[in-house]
């Protein structure tokens, strides 16, 4: 989505609810100069026959950022249920009726030059119309890039710190200009990590693999979830190991998944096709189910969304029953 957002869309900031237009942040700023932020994306999806808007996984994401706050010792003073009622608070002024992205953002926030942080924290939060992130209806062209993947002993690769993504965005600006849909990168011992701003599966062989999170990943909360949906749904294999470069010329289906794009399948890795070169049953079956896993066509799957016009219940208490993770 390259369209600016809305001056008047109303953001959650300095602890109160406001127009976009009204929140700044000085050029000073910590987290603008070196990078000390950390945020979370998580996407709701809107359902026209229950005229319902549907977060998905809040609770889980608000819990993976704080956590991973932790890393840059960032301290948000809410709970994660308290995030959810900010978020619900939030959705409900914008009166959404559209797909939405959710960004939540803190950072270090002193207004100084000096590269080491001291304990002056901030967090905001901002929602807005968002539709498609890559447009994948044919299927995309990947192009495995020349830049290399953080290293955890480098910059965590399993949070979204801020300064972590001129990684993704040097990977992304030489995709492009090369004529490619999106970057996949590898790591330093040439493993396949992930794409520029997502998890990667590839199916080969009648199971599905994806890399383990200590090959450089996000611990993705929709790779987690297309993960449940194949192994339950489909009866699938999950293997969770290193993948090899040419493996990816070799294998029969290749996708990504992430908050943002959701599903996107690949059929073209640097000129080469994956399988036939045109979406594969697997990633179309996968595709239908998480679409109508999250907008609450699966009544099993109930559990991972949150309505924002629902009957107005605590947050906490619809979190509480918010899925159990696991694929095992």
């Amino acid at each position: 989505m390259k369209a600016d957002a809305d001056p008047n869309l109303i953001v959650y900031f300095g602890g109160e609810y406001m127009p976009l237009a009204e929140a700044r942040v000085g050029i000073l700023t910590h987290a603008l100069h070196y990078g000390t932020g950390v945020f979370e994306g998580i996407r709701a999806h809107w359902e026209e026959s229950a005229q319902e808007l549907f977060v998905l996984r809040p609770q889980e994401h608000f819990e993976r950022w704080k956590r991973n706050c932790g890393i840059l010792r960032i301290e948000i003073p809410l709970s994660p249920q308290e995030l959810c009622e900010v978020l619900l608070e939030l959705m409900r002024r914008n009166a959404f009726r559209a797909n939405v992205y959710i960004r939540p953002i803190a950072y270090k926030c002193a207004e100084r030059i000096g590269v080491a942080p001291d304990e002056q924290d901030a967090f905001a939060m901002v929602a807005l119309p968002f539709g498609e992130y890559l447009h994948a209806e044919q299927g995309l062209h990947a192009g495995v890039s020349p830049w290399r993947r953080v290293e955890d002993n480098a910059i965590p690769a399993r949070a979204k710190i801020c300064g972590a993504y001129a990684n993704s965005a040097l990977a992304s600006d030489e995709a492009r200009r090369s004529g490619f849909d999106e970057a996949i990168l590898l790591d330093e011992n040439g493993h396949v990590a992930e794409g520029a701003t997502c998890n990667i599966f590839m199916a080969r062989q009648g199971k599905l693999i994806t890399p383990p999170v200590t090959d450089n990943v996000l611990e993705g909360i929709t790779r987690d979830c297309v993960m449940t949906l194949a192994a339950r749904e489909l009866g699938l294999e999950i293997v969770e190991r290193s993948i090899d470069r040419s493996e990816l010329y070799v294998c029969d289906e290749l996708f990504l998944t992430g908050t943002a794009v959701g599903l996107a399948p690949v059929v073209r890795v640097d000129h080469r096709p994956v399988g036939d070169g045109v979406i594969g049953p697997l990633a179309r079956h996968l595709l239908q189910l998480y679409f109508d896993a999250t907008r609450g066509h699966l009544p099993v799957y109930r559990k991972w969304l949150l309505g924002v016009y629902q009957a107005r219940q605590k947050p906490g208490q619809e979190a509480a029953r918010m899925v159990e993770t696991s694929v095992a």
